[in-house]
């Protein structure tokens, strides 16, 4: 007979509402607003544990500290288009064309998706470290199937290996960077952004056409 040992959190500093969620995912939420409206390096570990409604003491029984949590909300911006752009690489029902747009278009609406703009982390110099390792490993994994995709393309199906690169280069580059043209706007439908910026990473792929989409 096997005995599963479960961690008890401790009290918290004040006793709110239940809210739903766990206390990690509390901290999460919290850490990505401070860190998108204050900036990492001015946010403590206390401020993100105050503003959970948890004292300090007690963060530390649910993450290793404020390296852990910019870890989790990074790899949160990649690991859900990673697991689409697999799925859509094994599909041979669709063109490429239109995978690839699907692919862009679902990525923006996750990156849109939030309250806070998540992607202005990316560029952290704190990122550099091991402890980012998954989400460079994830986000280098999305890239590639970009690349795989955009190489399947008619368009580009012919290109040498360094225009193909350039290309994955400028499409992942707009995907990637259309959070801080959304923050500019941020009341504009992010579904109608979302289409707009894939119709736009097509045409850098040579793509003129916007293709038949398949089912999600």
């Amino acid at each position: 007979m096997s005995t599963t040992v479960r961690r008890v959190g401790r009290p918290r500093a004040d006793q709110r509402p239940d809210s739903g969620i766990s206390p990690r995912e509390e901290l999460l939420t919290a850490a990505a607003e401070l860190f998108t409206t204050h900036g990492y390096a001015a946010t403590t570990t206390r401020a993100v544990a105050e503003r959970a409604g948890m004292r300090q003491a007690t963060m530390y029984h649910y993450v290793a500290g404020k390296e852990e949590l910019l870890a989790d909300l990074l790899e949160s911006t990649v690991t859900p288009s990673l697991a689409l752009a697999l799925r859509l690489l094994a599909d041979d029902t669709a063109s490429a064309e239109a995978r690839l747009w699907q692919l862009c278009r679902s990525d923006v609406e996750l990156l849109c998706a939030g309250p806070y703009n998540l992607g202005a982390l990316y560029l952290l110099p704190e990122v550099r470290t091991r402890t980012f390792a998954g989400f460079h490993r994830a986000r280098a994994g999305l890239k590639d199937a970009y690349g795989q995709l955009l190489a399947s393309t008619e368009a580009c199906g012919a290109l040498d290996e360094g225009e193909l690169a350039l290309r994955t280069d400028l499409v992942f580059g707009l995907i990637e960077g259309a959070i801080l043209i959304h923050r500019c706007d941020p009341d504009r439908p992010s579904d109608a952004f979302a289409t707009a910026t894939a119709d736009a990473a097509l045409r850098i792929a040579g793509i003129t056409e916007r293709p038949v989409s398949p089912a999600a």
